[in-house]
């Protein structure tokens, strides 16, 4: 028999079985497809050394108007914007104690100090900065004490303890002159209470930090004891910040990035702005601060409770104005559809907002009503306030459902990993699952959790150009393309550390070769699938497209079976390079899968740079009998 070609079909296919397949490729990792062949997907650096603390949960960049290229971090502890190689700190202080309203304890041979605090507000995990302590009279000195501390429980209202640490950052001991209080002068500047990693459906148990509250007191949900998500949009070349629940923050460029970002109330000459929200967006040509969720205004001020359904704008291109008045475009609109709103998108000349059973379009209008509030679509969700983007060919989200994409009018997207990605996600981390756009590759794509995990570990990707679906494993907490910068980035985790990525760069893992990479047809017959067939060699048709020179290796492996309720046999596992010209076989089989692999098992040298484009496989096969 001739040489048999199998041109698998783009895309993974995983609605059917492995069989109905047939054809086409059933699974993969770390793999995406472009102009109808499978190749290795980019790889990644950290883009500085720096870390910064907490996972990371949105990025934002910018330029100001003197070409400074900056870039906002939100994260579960604070909020940061990067210039250069350094996240500088701008979480807002949410209160400054006077002075000598902390005293400090610390007992002979232990490293924790516990700090009391009439009414603190803290909670689990905040930052606070003392100053003005003195020594305690041993090594529990005014350096050790004088310093950015987070707190490491938080037993009651008015105490709290953390870990004593000298100015490099090395845990102090106590010794048994520590006796004195820290002095009359102390002070404490506490950040805004941080959130959770994790989100949490209601109140009660599992709510909140362990040792928060009372034992067996309900914990009522808000920004400090659920999953900490962030908004963040640029107002010109100032920042405007709010997380999830909680207030709304502004930080003023032409203080530089060693301010602190403030408060919308406490701007001077701010009018009535809203204290809480659920996101803050800017609008897209006529320059309003939309905040989705905003308290409303009662009498001469906010409720600071958050009304689920109301959206409050300032006056165009006056963040300090939010009164309505006849003489300015300032307001406010409630959604009437839902019991809440999950999430918005800025669009072109509109802002689409998503509630709990509906969509919505915000669309400036002008005098006298400024913005007009249309239903677009009832039936149609979130599913959660990072799950949609903006892309060349229009808007795309995920449901619970289902995959969504809006030009106009909402339609379905068809999936061919339906099945794969709703029938094994995570639903109650779902707020937790974020979109991205990866303009280069024409993909769309969203980071979410499987049900096993209630962190991210796996992505789907949505070619809109090839109308192809891809999967895999890569936990990344946060997204922003090119734009700013010449490659995507991204917010991740090594060793248990949080940095900054540059996606799409080089082959390999952060210097490290990139392992688990993985494509698999699906089942196809050998010849008609009636007889057994012989399988005496391959010939590879891969074109390897790493930096990684001659010494670039894939794996090849054969797997077979007779029918299609039989297991999968590995018949042979077979390394090739770019000069490999035949993979010589034994396997005697009907129907047969093709793996092509990373050689995890090889040396550093034959991993590290490794790029692949798989094109048509050719089969040596001879029919071999009917039993």
């Amino acid at each position: 028999m001739p040489l048999q070609k199998f041109l698998f079909n783009p895309g993974i296919n995983r609605e059917g079985t492995a069989y109905t397949a047939e054809g086409g490729w059933f699974d993969g990792n770390l793999v995406r497809f472009r102009k109808g062949f499978p190749e290795k997907i980019g790889g990644w650096l950290k883009e500085v050394t720096t870390t910064y603390e907490g996972t990371g949960r949105i990025l934002h960049g910018w330029v100001n108007l003197a070409g400074t290229k900056l870039l906002g971090l939100g994260t579960r502890y604070k909020l940061y914007i990067q210039q250069g190689t350094g996240f500088n700190d701008i979480t807002p202080i949410r209160a400054t104690t006077a002075a000598g309203a902390i005293t400090f304890a610390a007992t002979d041979g232990s490293s924790t100090i516990t700090g009391t605090n009439t009414s603190h507000g803290a909670v689990e995990g905040d930052f606070v900065t003392f100053s003005g302590a003195v020594t305690l009279g041993g090594l529990i000195t005014a350096d050790v004490l004088n310093q950015e501390y987070q707190l490491a429980t938080v037993p009651t209202a008015n105490t709290y303890t953390f870990t004593a640490k000298d100015t490099s950052g090395d845990e102090v001991t106590a010794n048994s002159s520590d006796s004195g209080n820290g002095g009359s002068s102390v002070v404490g500047a506490y950040q805004i209470n941080c959130g959770l990693d994790v989100f949490v459906s209601s109140s009660g148990w599992g709510a909140g930090t362990w040792g928060a509250g009372g034992w067996g007191e309900a914990a009522t949900l808000s920004d400090s004891n659920q999953l900490r998500l962030w908004s963040i949009d640029n107002f010109g070349e100032d920042l405007v910040a709010c997380p999830r629940s909680g207030g709304l923050y502004y930080w003023d460029n032409t203080n530089g990035v060693d301010t602190r970002a403030v408060a919308f109330s406490s701007l001077s000459n701010s009018n009535l702005a809203p204290t809480k929200g659920f996101q803050v967006i800017v609008s897209d040509v006529d320059r309003h601060v939309l905040v989705l969720g905003s308290d409303p205004i009662s009498g001469t001020s906010r409720t600071g409770s958050i009304d689920p359904l109301l959206i409050s704008w300032c006056d165009q291109e006056n963040i300090l104005e939010w009164q309505p008045r006849s003489t300015n475009t300032a307001g406010s609109l409630r959604a009437s559809a839902g019991s809440e709103i999950i999430g918005g998108l800025r669009a072109r000349q509109e802002t689409l907002i998503w509630t709990d059973t509906a969509l919505y379009s915000l669309q400036f209008i002008g005098a006298p009503f400024t913005f007009g509030l249309n239903l677009v679509n009832q039936g149609v969700s979130l599913i959660g306030p990072n799950a949609a983007i903006n892309t060349p060919s229009g808007i795309y989200w995920m449901d619970r459902k289902g995959f969504y994409s809006y030009t106009g009018s909402v339609a379905p997207l068809p999936s061919s990993v339906h099945s794969y990605v709703f029938s094994d996600f995570n639903e109650g981390q779902a707020y937790q699952f974020f979109a991205f756009l990866n303009k280069q590759f024409d993909e769309v794509g969203w980071f979410y959790c499987s049900s096993s995990s209630t962190t991210i570990d796996r992505y789907v990707t949505y070619n809109y150009v090839e109308s192809t679906w891809a999967i895999g494993q890569l936990a990344r907490t946060a997204w922003l393309d090119e734009g700013i910068e010449s490659y995507p980035r991204a917010t991740g985790k090594s060793n248990s550390s949080n940095y900054l990525y540059k996606q799409e760069t080089g082959n390999d893992d952060d210097g490290s070769p990139m392992d688990s990479v993985y494509v698999e047809s699906g089942d196809f017959d050998l010849g008609e699938g009636e007889e057994f067939q012989f399988i005496r060699r391959m010939i590879p048709d891969v074109k390897f497209t790493g930096d990684g020179g001659s010494d670039q290796t894939l794996n090849v492996v054969l797997k077979t079976r007779n029918y299609p309720a039989d297991s999968l046999t590995t018949d042979s596992t077979t390394a090739f390079t770019a000069s490999t010209t035949k993979v010589d076989m034994r396997a005697r089989a009907r129907q047969a899968v093709l793996r092509f692999e990373s050689d995890d098992d090889g040396t550093e040298g034959v991993r590290l740079g490794v790029g692949f484009r798989i094109g048509g496989t050719r089969l040596d096969l001879q029919a071999n009998g009917r039993r």
